[in-house]
């Protein structure tokens, strides 16, 4: 399931952490659910969860970057580009607990039952919760968003929400989901659902993406627009909820501005500068090099690394196998073997990365080794329809001398090849229909384009032409939901409980729709079946189980190029930040830190030291990879 909206949500371009929740025998309404009904860390009673700072000074300002552009301030339809955070203007009826991977607590909803089977989902409003004009949050509002995102929303909501049945309301403040069949994890999809104002979107048109400012119920409103350029967010000072203990230490800041840039390597800089705040470091070579400066030597920018507990999903060259020429498994794999990982962790990366060898990998749902009997109970049925390798050997990848030299992999992908029909003519690759074959590569992001170009090297070295094209955010996107594109870099991310979010990654029925994340254009029966199983998964043990079979069918399918992972965030933020000693362990938790007290001095003097600083520097540092 999605991690709650508010935390940084860009539809179509990736999901956040995912959570999940069940149960069988316990009735009545609770402040909480979990998955397989384990009593909760947290109590009815609790006051505030342990990594947020109760006491925490309101006030001052966060300055981010956003990168590209954005055109639109409704993040729910398949049109236009949403601004950075606006789920920050929304509450949804529950919220997880960042420090626990299973666990919901309500929101909107002051409680919440559900059926002991799982077969329905009844949420209690809170009579507090009120829209940012007054109106109070009703279960009419509810059952409006349901019905409108799955209509008109993305298709991406009408997969999320497809096992229920029907919706309803028992009362002003009451509402009950149906479902079709038994869900152990549908009542927290549910919960994670920001609720819109009915009232407020009866006058205008769901489907029009523009710039007007939505209306919401959350801990902040749209301020200032500045098209395509920036945009701030202003906190609500009588928000409904600001006193509720899953809020308490939370949105201190009285406003977030986002400036936007087109290059990372450019954003990179005027963060030195002093012009934004926080920034999340995603380049190695940069954490590594390019910040020997004064300020982070006198202090004043602080560097660090966060421990991330999250699974690490699959970050990769993904490959559309809605392409002809990329439906061939063994193509796939060819064209994997030429990626030299351990150069580019060495010359590239500074020795940073560890290779990535599972969509699940850093958890326990990473399969490794052969198939334990647990895992064959589930996938002997499914013999002759998945790779044989599944059941013979453990997946692994080559490994290079990181020299650049790869005459093993070349031969070896290139045996592979002329087995699909392909042939070298003229020092030119051509295909099983005998035309030259030529590859593009999408890209949104400069900086990856020095990554590329060794790939592009060696795939040069068969007679294949790799051509990169880099194009603006905007038509990127447009692009990736009409499914425009031979390869892409992305991710799949995942949590510590996969659930109903894997049909949109693996499952047919969502090939065909332009807001779903199956990139790579899977339309396979046994793959399906495994999703389904593992959704239906009635205890950990078997989630488990499920996943680490579903994890083996992927990679020996060879759908990506697998990228590289890291286990922490590397953050570095201007010291007048300051953040809770405890740090949430599936999230950086940045809607928990504050200004200090004489931030607006703290920031004053910043500005000006950042000028005094350029004067100094020797030389401006480079981008790196993503």
């Amino acid at each position: 399931m999605t991690q709650r909206i508010r935390h940084g949500f860009l539809a179509g371009l990736g999901l956040a952490t995912l959570v999940c929740l069940g149960g069988p025998l316990q009735a009545g309404p609770r402040h909480a659910l979990t998955l397989y009904d384990e009593p909760p860390k947290y109590p009815a009673n609790f006051q505030h969860f342990d990594y947020a700072n109760p006491d925490a000074p309101k006030g001052g300002i966060l300055r981010q970057a956003g990168f590209g552009s954005f055109d639109s301030l409704n993040l729910f339809i398949n049109k236009g580009v949403p601004a950075d955070n606006i789920g920050l203007i929304y509450d949804t009826l529950t919220t997880n607990s960042l420090d626990e991977p299973f666990s919901v607590y309500g929101l909107l909803a002051q409680k919440i039952e559900k059926a002991p089977n799982n077969t329905w989902v009844r949420f209690h409003i809170n009579p507090k919760a009120r829209f940012h004009d007054g109106q109070p949050v009703t279960a009419e509002d509810v059952i409006f968003t349901f019905e409108t995102l799955t209509t008109q929303g993305q298709p991406f909501y009408r997969a999320y929400y497809a096992d229920v049945d029907k919706v309803r309301a028992e009362g002003r403040l009451l509402v009950r989901f149906d479902f079709k069949r038994s869900n152990r994890e549908l009542p927290m999809i549910l919960g994670q659902m920001p609720v819109l104002p009915k009232h407020w979107w009866s006058e205008r048109d769901f489907n029009s993406g523009n710039l007007e400012a939505p209306l919401g119920s959350g801990p902040y409103r749209v301020g200032r627009v500045r098209a395509g350029r920036s945009i701030s967010y202003e906190r609500v000072e009588d928000y409904w909820g600001k006193d509720l203990p899953v809020n308490r230490g939370f949105y201190n800041f009285d406003r977030v501005d986002i400036d936007y840039y087109r290059d990372n390597s450019v954003a990179l800089q005027a963060f030195k500068a002093g012009q934004f705040d926080y920034w999340l470091e995603i380049s190695a070579k940069n954490w590594a090099t390019a910040y020997k400066i004064p300020a982070v030597a006198d202090g004043r920018i602080v560097r660090e690394e966060i421990d991330n507990h999250n699974p690490t999903g699959m970050q990769g060259f993904i490959f559309n196998t809605r392409r002809p020429l990329l439906q061939d498994r063994r193509v796939r794999k060819a064209l994997s073997l030429l990626f030299d990982f351990e150069w580019a962790n060495r010359n590239l990366f500074n020795g940073s990365y560890a290779r990535t060898l599972s969509y699940f990998d850093n958890s326990e749902l990473a399969s490794s080794g052969l198939p334990g009997k647990d895992e064959l109970k589930i996938l002997e049925p499914l013999r002759g329809q998945i790779p044989d390798e599944v059941f013979e050997q453990p997946f692994s990848l080559p490994q290079t001398q990181a020299n650049g030299i790869i005459r093993e992999q070349q031969r070896e992908a290139y045996q592979l090849l002329t087995e699909a029909g392909w042939k070298i003519e003229n020092d030119r690759m051509l295909d099983a229909q005998g035309k030259p074959v030529k590859l593009e590569f999408l890209l949104a992001q400069t900086e990856f384009e020095r990554i590329l170009l060794p790939y592009k090297r060696n795939l040069a070295d068969l007679g294949i032409e790799l051509e990169i094209r880099r194009v603006d955010v905007s038509q990127y996107i447009n692009r990736l939901r009409s499914r425009d594109f031979d390869l892409i870099v992305s991710g799949f991310g995942q949590s510590s409980s996969p659930g109903n979010e894997q049909r949109e990654f693996w499952h047919s029925a969502s090939a065909d729709n332009p807001g779903s994340r199956n990139f790579i254009g899977l339309r396979d029966p046994a793959i399906d079946s495994l999703v389904d199983q593992l959704i239906a998964a009635d205890s950990r043990q078997e989630l488990v189980a499920h996943t680490r079979a579903l994890d083996r069918v992927l990679l020996w399918g060879y759908y990506v190029v697998p990228n590289w992972h890291i286990k922490t965030w590397r953050v570095a933020y201007w010291n007048h930040l300051q953040h809770p000693d405890i740090s949430p362990d599936h999230d950086v938790g940045l809607m928990t830190w504050w200004s200090k007290p004489d931030a607006r001095k703290a920031q004053a003097d910043t500005d000006e030291q950042a000028k005094a600083d350029k004067l100094v520097e020797s030389e401006p540092d480079s981008a790196a990879e993503r």
